[in-house]
């Protein structure tokens, strides 16, 4: 396994995001990739830089009007006078509202959901570099050079659409990974179908609005039901994909704090099943390890040893797999969370 990071990640620094209206600081710090990253350093792993690999990656999967704002916010926002330190927008679009605005407060309601996602000074290049980090792991995994290699990103991406941050979420470096390796897989001569497995505590939205309408990406996740936990609007039973996608996308939403590690990975178990019948010829796991039963944000009672279990389970699918992080915010618990599941991986 190959295991990629940038330092340039530790750039984007939330002060604070809102708890049923009141501010708190911001779970998703710097402090949570240097944990991951330890842990790697505990297993003795080289870890290696990906590369700068321009605009293309991510052009791949977010609009054109989307990168533009994320790569001019803070300095258009930093002009106006007596604006905060970071952006957080006081306005939202919302399905009767159509006009593209052209000012830096208009455009920050347009492409950001909600105020867990703050841009500030070193934003952009933090961003950039994990989806670079989930790019480069997929091109070495797709190319054939390893069977699979772990991309430690930071801010986490599923909750980003093509066009929209949300949930401490910009660039969707899961999205990023699996169309960085379809093409590679088409120019091998095999069918270029790749599946994203999210064992994140919460729905990867993001990534499913990206590849609802599509049949060459499979999108399956496991998480809490949307009716009592973010992201509130999507994430149920009953989205099963859409045209060409309709069959591609499948979500097994389970009980908010009443989900036991049994259960979830009961449902990981139907959630690879699904996938080996669709018969894809890569993986990318969206990883998160905020389903540990004593995560701040976590609804389900994953232990540390059932890291392992997961691992061993994902590892046994046999897929060329990407492993790509998501959430996890208990920092103290994070680098044994990542040494569990690398074990288990490792040792399928």
């Amino acid at each position: 396994m190959r295991f990629v990071y940038s330092e340039t990640q530790l750039r984007h620094r939330p002060p604070t995001f809102l708890v049923r209206g009141r501010p708190q600081p911001s779970p998703e710090k710097p402090e949570r990739a240097t944990a991951l990253l330890d842990a790697l350093k505990r297993r003795g792993c080289a870890v290696e830089a990906p590369p700068d690999l321009g605009a293309g990656p991510r052009a791949a999967v977010h609009s054109a009007d989307y990168l533009r704002f994320l790569k001019t916010a803070y300095e258009r926002w930093s002009a106006l006078p007596d604006a905060a330190e970071v952006i957080i927008p006081n306005v939202h679009r919302s399905t009767d509202m159509a006009e593209y605005p052209t000012g830096i407060v208009g455009q920050a309601g347009w492409h950001m959901a909600d105020t867990a996602c703050p841009i500030g000074e070193g934003t952009w290049e933090a961003v950039c570099a994990g989806a670079d980090t989930a790019a480069h792991a997929a091109q070495l995994v797709a190319r054939g050079e390893v069977p699979a290699a772990y991309a430690l990103c930071r801010p986490p991406g599923h909750h980003a659409s093509r066009d929209m941050a949300g949930g401490f979420c910009y660039l969707n470096n899961a999205a990023v990974a699996a169309q960085a390796m379809l093409p590679i897989l088409a120019g091998q001569g095999r069918a270029p179908r790749v599946a994203i497995l999210d064992v994140d505590v919460h729905h990867g939205n993001g990534t499913q609005a990206i590849f609802y309408e599509r049949d060459d990406v499979l999108f399956a996740s496991i998480h809490g039901d949307p009716n009592n936990f973010y992201p509130w609007f999507a994430g149920y039973a009953h989205e099963r994909g859409k045209g060409r996608g309709l069959g591609c996308n499948l979500n097994i939403p389970l009980p908010v704090g009443g989900t036991t590690e049994a259960m979830f990975l009961d449902a990981v178990g139907q959630a690879m099943a699904y996938v080996r019948a669709w018969g894809p010829e890569a993986l990318v796991l969206s990883l998160g390890f905020d389903t540990y039963a004593g995560d701040p944000l976590a609804a389900f009672q994953v232990t540390t040893p059932g890291f392992a279990t997961l691992g061993a389970a994902i590892a046994a699918g046999g897929w060329p797999t990407v492993l790509v992080q998501e959430g996890g915010y208990d920092c103290a618990a994070l680098t044994a969370n990542l040494t569990s599941f690398l074990e288990g991986f490792s040792a399928a």
